[in-house]
């Protein structure tokens, strides 16, 4: 085996220089190079039109912009086709589509004289508790709508919100300003593992104490995730895009075993798995749970890790990065639209079921 690679380049470093320049000929070690094996991974072989793409969310990324600067140009551009999302950060997410700013500060200010001035701090990140409070009674109203009167899957109750969201975008002039929004428009169903751990689940809660049927079908959202894997495996390839771990790693990583399990028959694992995390491996916890660990488990294909890449980075610094690389080096591609498929692939998976 040739354990050699290319030789370490020692060209300076030039203004006006690109991000798809920086990530081919300046990222050569370390991090720097497991992002930009990232970039080239996606760029040359996932984000084709043969691999559904899942991205899953952790980390208070959205209340940094990164909804609107990073994750947005990604769905706008057809180069996800399913999410799996904390609830949290679909609920700060909504905070730009209702016109709130957020503010940039430091994480080293006092925070006793931060609630006398009634703000909230996420690290250095600033808002005034308004900003909460008025999401939150948007988020109450809409509830309290017909249309949401049922049991639903997340996918739908998120669905539901991005179509009030897009409305009161379209009406402030905030157009593109969330991922909630961007997906309803482009028939990207989004899912919460945990949909009462979030602001949006308190809401609905509070409000069941007034009588509302609003309410979390969490095991339809098992099945359609599962159902969407089972699409992916059997007529393209199956992609995970990680940022973060957290309960929305495990939820998108589980579909395999779950087919598996129900039919009673060995599906290979998800076929790429690229990951953004700070988590160790070595303290045991799925958010730092390695490809290769993953394989033991039947979630990722062993004949494909060397398409199983984890940078050890910030994911406000590589995200955008990413977004940036994808934008440059690949065309659009056509959205798959899985949220007006969902039935159709949940009978798809009960007809294999009867098989």
């Amino acid at each position: 085996m040739n354990f050699k690679g290319k030789a370490i380049p020692t060209n300076p470093v030039k203004k006006d220089l690109s991000v798809v320049g920086l990530v081919d000929n300046h990222f050569n070690a370390y991090n720097a190079a497991r992002l930009s094996e990232i970039c080239r991974l996606m760029a040359e072989k996932m984000i084709k039109d043969d691999v559904t793409v899942g991205m899953t969310l952790t980390g208070a990324l959205t209340p940094a912009g990164l909804g609107s600067i990073a994750m947005v140009p990604l769905i706008e551009n057809g180069f996800v086709d399913y999410i799996v999302s904390t609830g949290a950060n679909l609920y700060h997410d909504m905070h730009f589509g209702l016109g709130y700013k957020l503010y940039q500060s430091s994480p080293f200010v006092d925070d006793q004289e931060l609630q006398k001035e009634k703000l909230v701090r996420i690290y250095d990140i600033l808002m005034g508790d308004d900003v909460l409070e008025n999401t939150n009674q948007y988020i109450r109203k809409l509830v309290c709508l017909p249309e949401f009167q049922k049991k639903m899957p997340s996918s739908e109750l998120h669905y539901l919100l991005g179509k009030h969201m897009a409305k009161t975008e379209e009406a402030s002039g905030e157009s593109s300003a969330t991922m909630l929004a961007t997906a309803y428009k482009h028939g990207i169903p989004i899912y919460t593992p945990s949909p009462c751990d979030s602001a949006i689940g308190l809401d609905i809660a509070e409000k069941k104490f007034n009588g509302i049927k609003t309410d979390y079908d969490v095991m339809r959202d098992v099945s359609e995730v599962t159902a969407i894997a089972l699409m992916a495996k059997r007529t393209f390839k199956s992609g995970v895009f990680i940022i973060g771990g957290g309960s929305p790693k495990n939820f998108i990583m589980q579909t395999i075993p779950q087919l598996n399990d129900l039919l009673n028959e060995h599906v290979e694992g998800h076929d790429y798995f690229i990951q953004i995390t700070d988590a160790r491996a070595d303290t045991g916890g799925l958010s730092g749970a390695t490809p290769s660990e993953a394989v033991s488990w039947g979630k990722v294909n062993p004949r494909m890790l060397p398409h199983s890449i984890v940078a050890y980075t910030d994911a406000t610094i590589a995200l955008p990065i990413i977004t940036s690389y994808l934008l440059s080096k690949c065309a659009p591609r056509k959205s798959k639209r899985l949220y007006d498929q969902r039935d159709k692939l949940l009978d798809n998976l009960k007809k294999s079921l009867r098989k």
